[in-house]
């Protein structure tokens, strides 16, 4: 099976995530909260939350079959 254009979207999603997070572990600096006035936020939490959606439904990615390249 083909990666469709929401898959791709939802990897995205989940990078910019990880990138997030891996700037609050080295540096404590919550790039999403700076950029949006806090992790309280509305448009913070609302960010979070897509995120977080793509990152569960990037769950279902592990499971998929993909095609065999067959060379004749």
């Amino acid at each position: 099976m083909a990666r469709t254009g929401f898959d791709r979207f939802a990897l995205i999603l989940v990078i910019i995530g990880a990138i997030n997070w891996l700037s609050v572990g080295l540096f404590r600096f919550d790039i999403v909260a700076a950029l949006f006035g806090g992790a309280t936020n509305l448009v913070s939490r609302i960010i979070y939350s897509v995120v977080g959606i793509a990152g569960i439904y990037s769950i279902s990615l592990l499971f998929r079959h993909s095609p065999v390249n067959v060379r004749e």
